[in-house]
């Protein structure tokens, strides 16, 4: 870990990164790409250390509306459960009557619980939860470092419970490892009981570019002896690399989730996380 001073929290559509890099170890994790131009080491993480100021200076002058975290660092690393950054924004967001919604795959978002019903009391939060293979075996080898997939089923089973709403990230789906029907009904067959607002899908597979690519390659000769030869004869350099079963297994995903009332288009789950329930709007601090 090491902090910096930075000199801005939020862009221009309200996302934010408390973290850079991460130790959660996911196998396929974009964010390890060279493209995002990160001069540390991955694992060690980059925290700013004005975060609350920078942040406090922004939602005085913002239009209120909903905070997003976890597009490139999930916020709830096992360092959140030491600095509780997340937590202290998140009474901000509170304060000054914000929504929020983050994407993850850790149980450590419950710790936040009570902040996260108070902000959707008041205006909104919504949980974005990853899910990617039904076993958990196979869950402790893509994704090593953070919580298994049955504990996210019961993360999701809490938030139900406690009316906050959900949407899951149903990827990356990786050709030869978890790109089968039993995997993605599994995996429905949860959303479903959880009763998820939506899911996103981009297809079946996932995207490599240098940098990701090189690491993902390199746990695959660990733990699938002869599957990076396939994958590198297959693909190539192709930063799209689509399972071969992509036809089928997303007219299973458009059919269950069409017959469940679950959304799957991912620009009408974007507009809802977006959406800022207009009559909540509260006076905020000065």
């Amino acid at each position: 870990m090491h902090y910096v001073t930075s000199k801005s929290i939020l862009s221009k559509n309200n996302g934010m990164n408390l973290y850079r890099g991460c130790t959660h170890g996911c196998i396929y994790c974009d964010s390890r790409s060279e493209i995002y131009g990160m001069n540390h080491r991955f694992e060690d993480i980059e925290v700013k250390e004005n975060y609350l100021e920078l942040l406090k200076k922004e939602l005085k002058k913002r239009q209120q509306s909903m905070i997003g975290t976890g597009a490139m660092t999930d916020p709830y690393i096992p360092l959140e459960k030491q600095l509780k950054h997340v937590k202290k924004t998140l009474e901000l967001i509170y304060d000054y009557g914000f929504g929020f919604t983050c994407i993850t795959k850790s149980d450590l978002i419950l710790n936040d619980l009570d902040l996260l019903k108070k902000i959707n009391e008041k205006t909104k939060a919504v949980v974005q939860m990853t899910l990617t293979t039904a076993d958990d075996d196979l869950c402790q080898i893509i994704e090593p470092n953070v919580c298994t997939t049955q504990r996210r089923i019961e993360v999701l089973n809490i938030l139900k419970e406690n009316n906050i709403p959900t949407v899951v990230w149903l990827c990356p789906i990786l050709p030869y490892i978890n790109d089968n029907e039993d995997n993605i009904n599994s995996i429905l067959d949860y959303c479903i009981d959880c009763n998820v607002k939506g899911i996103i899908c981009y297809g079946m597979g996932l995207t490599l570019r240098k940098g990701n690519r090189e690491y993902f390659y390199s746990k695959l000769d660990e733990n699938f002896p002869g599957l990076k030869e396939k994958y590198m004869k297959e693909y190539g350099d192709s930063y799209s690399i689509q399972s071969p079963n992509n036809k089928k297994l997303m007219e299973i995903f458009k059919k269950r989730t069409s017959e469940n009332d679950i959304l799957n288009n991912p620009n009408e789950i974007f507009q809802y996380l977006h959406e800022f329930p207009q009559k909540s709007y509260q006076t905020k601090l000065i």
